[in-house]
């Protein structure tokens, strides 16, 4: 985990410094460069706002009343205002990592010098930042369409000592007394500075960020829950063989196929039915494994790098521009990250569901070769396993219909001035969910893997599962009568969660891809 300062250079940041503020309350400052460029780029809009040149934003009013030309002595009023009817949310609050990340973000973008802000503006966020001073912002209110308005509107509310914010120590408290005790003093809003605190997509690109992070950690986890389930139905490892995977160069299916075979190298499980068995080939739940999770790795680079030219990206409307000219533009829209959050969730939604497709292969005895009933040993006085895969198939579901794609569904918005929106704040929602499903998802299936391990008993599993299934059984028993099933789940859901399984997998059998 990062600690040191990050200093925010006007150029870009990295995806680890986003989740080293969002969730590690790492501090950030602007550099000498990022405030240089802050200056300037104000000293434009300064001079701007004194002409008679109507400017958007700066000497205009907003959407569609943007012909509306606003006297120079209501320009800091415009800006209040602005900010105070945006805010306009609803709803429960959204994560306080996720606020963290929009702040973090948005003065990232402030500080490229495109903006016109001065750099107090920047300075004034990420001192709330290291302050613990988040503010509370309801989840309803954005379409992506000019940047997340509403989210960032509640942010900005703050920064003027209005509204509210979640302290250090969690309370709920009015922002002008958090920031009052933290000698923070209130931002006072000059021309287009109201404006440039809302035009950002940086709640969607937050979101996005930490959910390619934690899926950068499950899309291992998933190759190694389908390597156990694998062995433990007496699968094949011929089909994740390099020679196999190569005639079809994907290369996301090759390193889900390299760490399967990898996690399963010389199994005793494996190698006790490699001769003389009558079946002829796996399911495709096992033997497209690398297939489907490969498909998904696949996708996984892409969206990475839609968000690394975000992370590059001046979000704004209008932009200052380095020969001193301020033009309208529409980089604010929502679009790419609004498709690339689609797209992960139908990716996340895929890798569940073939992993819920093992777990109930082997919950079935018609199936399972050899397991007992819902891998437990007195079937009928005790379920074992059965409504673990309940749950599981619940949140497959759920994923399911979380895979629709939101950024398809635009609704005009501001007398039709914002006539097609990107709906990106949804699909980063509904993503934030499928991979906290997902992480469950892939929870059960760990769980019945190493239950269906132990019960192969006298055969030992390879190094790679058994390490899996040890990391399992440091936190839950392993099989018996039945008991309170939902503690248990909620601790490997941890182990995964927390990389825990990932780590004790390479730390017997090395790093995997």
């Amino acid at each position: 985990m990062q600690t040191a300062t990050i200093e925010l250079t006007g150029d870009r940041v990295e995806p680890e410094d986003v989740v080293a503020v969002a969730r590690h309350g790492v501090p950030a400052r602007l550099s000498s460069e990022a405030r240089a460029a802050m200056e300037e780029s104000a000293a434009v809009v300064e001079r701007l706002a004194a002409s008679e040149e109507p400017v958007y934003g700066v000497s205009t009013g907003f959407g569609s009343l943007a012909g509306t030309w606003i006297p120079a002595e209501r320009r800091e009023e415009l800006q209040r205002s602005l900010i105070r009817s945006h805010a306009a949310g609803m709803g429960p609050p959204v994560e306080r990592e996720v606020v963290r990340a929009m702040m973090f973000l948005r003065a990232r973008s402030l500080a490229m010098g495109r903006s016109g802000a001065r750099p107090v503006v920047a300075d004034t966020m990420l001192a709330l930042l290291a302050a613990g001073l988040d503010p509370v912002v309801p989840e309803h209110g954005s379409l992506g369409a000019s940047g997340d308005l509403a989210p960032l509107a509640h942010c900005g509310l703050a920064l003027l000592g209005e509204g509210e914010v979640f302290t250090a120590t969690g309370e709920r408290a009015p922002a002008a007394e958090a920031l009052e005790a933290a000698s923070i003093e209130p931002l006072t809003l000059t021309a287009k500075e109201g404006l440039a605190l809302i035009n950002g997509t940086d709640g969607i690109l937050g979101m996005l960020l930490l959910a390619l992070h934690d899926l950068a950690g499950l899309l291992k986890a998933a190759d190694i829950t389908a390597a156990m389930s694998t062995e433990a139905l007496l699968g094949t490892d011929r089909a994740f063989a390099d020679d196999l995977v190569t005639m079809r160069p994907q290369p996301g299916q090759a390193r889900s196929a390299a760490n399967m075979a990898k996690v399963l190298a010389a199994s005793p499980i494996v190698a006790s039915h490699r001769h003389d068995d009558p079946r002829v080939q796996d399911a495709y739940s096992l033997r497209c494994a690398p297939q489907v999770n490969g498909a998904a790795r696949d996708t996984w680079t892409h969206v990475e790098g839609v968000a690394a030219a975000e992370l590059r990206s001046a979000i704004d409307n209008p932009v200052v521009l380095p020969d001193g000219r301020v033009e309208s533009c529409g980089n604010f829209h929502g679009a790419p990250v609004a498709m690339a959050c689609d797209f992960l969730a139908i990716a996340a939604a895929e890798v569940g569901a073939i992993a819920e497709r093992r777990t109930d292969r082997m919950l079935d005895p018609a199936r399972s070769y050899g397991l007992p009933p819902f891998l437990t040993e007195d079937a009928g006085v005790n379920s074992g396993m059965m409504l673990a895969q309940y749950t599981q198939a619940a949140m497959v579901a759920e994923n399911r219909r979380l895979a629709v794609p939101a950024s398809t569904d635009s609704l005009p918005t501001s007398a039709m001035q914002e006539d097609h929106v990107s709906m990106g704040w949804g699909a980063a929602r509904k993503l934030r969910t499928a991979v906290a499903n997902l992480t469950r998802i892939l929870a059960v299936e760990l769980t019945c893997a190493a239950r269906a391990l132990d019960l192969r008993a006298p055969l030992e599993p390879g190094a790679g599962t058994a390490a899996a299934r040890d990391a399992v059984r440091a936190a839950v028993p392993g099989p018996g009568p039945d008991r309170f099933l939902a503690p248990e789940l909620a601790e490997v859901e941890r182990l995964v969660a927390s990389g825990a399984v990932v780590e004790a997998v390479e730390s017997a059998i090395g790093g995997l891809e």
